[in-house]
């Protein structure tokens, strides 16, 4: 009988900061021969933000749009069955803007989002990472990043309900819901090797992985 599972072409990892995004994606791109698209760290406008001075968060939501849509624009023309790991989606950025631009700017910010929104695929399966707000936070500490240290926890508890209610809402692609609050990428590579795993397992609709050798269920 023939095998009716096509396995995903273009996987997505997403999530707040710090929940294991960059990491994750390294090791799925490695493990499956596949190609990595890393999102682009650098924004002139950044530290500018976190300061906290005025107009920054607009420029600097304008800098991430365009730089995200030119690294994924080149995903929408590709022939090639290679497998694409990225450790992002396109959304993230409209899900900040609506945090962090006022309704005026906001306006203007969505005329530019539609544009581009429209010339990007949706990718395949996206893996939606879950952490609690207190583990998000240890981990911002010791990673030690000079612009996250300005991170309020008001900020962050608003960023990880943002996520949370996005992807309750999601339906664009396949998702796999990981709640990283009892698995570690970084310190147990039998973390990393029971999610691989699954990933390479039949994922439809939305499902959760669940820690510890239990099995992922589904929800619809």
């Amino acid at each position: 009988m023939a095998n009716l599972f096509e396995p995903s072409r273009y996987i997505a990892v997403e999530g707040p900061i710090r929940v294991g995004k960059s990491t994750l994606s390294r090791f799925l791109a490695t493990q499956l021969h596949g190609q990595l698209i890393l999102e682009a760290e650098q924004n002139p406008f950044l530290s500018a933000f976190y300061n906290g001075e005025p107009g920054a968060a607009f420029q600097a939501q304008l800098a991430f749009l365009v730089g995200r849509y030119e690294q994924l624009r080149s995903l929408a023309s590709r022939n090639s069955q290679r497998i694409v790991v990225t450790d992002y989606i396109f959304e993230k950025d409209k899900l900040f803007a609506n945090l962090n631009l006022s309704d005026t700017e906001l306006a203007v910010y969505d005329r530019y989002y539609k544009l581009l929104r429209n010339e990007l695929p949706t990718p395949d399966l996206v893996i939606y990472l879950q952490a609690p707000l207190d583990i998000l936070r240890k981990r911002l500490r010791r990673k030690n990043v000079a612009n996250e240290r300005a991170l309020s926890d008001e900020y962050m508890e608003e960023v990880v309900k943002a996520y949370e209610h996005f992807f309750f809402h999601y339906s664009a692609s396949d998702l796999l819901v990981v709640n990283t609050a009892e698995i570690d990428f970084v310190e147990r590579s039998e973390d990393l090797q029971l999610l691989l795993r699954r990933v390479s397992e039949p994922i439809k609709g939305t499902q959760y992985f669940l820690p510890l050798g239990q099995q992922s269920t589904e929800s619809e």
